[in-house]
């Protein structure tokens, strides 16, 4: 997920987002413990996007980079 495509979403859709990362992130570790995995470069992956929609959201409530909460 683009950090472009993340600023233009609302506070709402990024804690949705987040949720949805995070599951598929708990499914994909859990695979790849049980089997092997179809890609495992999809961890970090989905780990930096949760970052960077935690990130904006951190902005937003601070106030940095003239972002308000929407």
């Amino acid at each position: 997920m683009k950090i472009e495509e993340i600023r233009s979403k609302t506070d709402t859709e990024l804690d949705f987002d987040i949720e949805q990362l995070e599951k598929q992130l708990f499914d994909l570790r859990f695979r790849s413990a049980t089997e092997t995995a179809a890609n495992p470069a999809q961890i970090p992956h989905l780990r930096r996007s949760i970052a960077r929609i935690r990130t904006v959201l951190h902005e937003r409530v601070r106030g940095i980079r003239g972002q308000e909460q929407r």
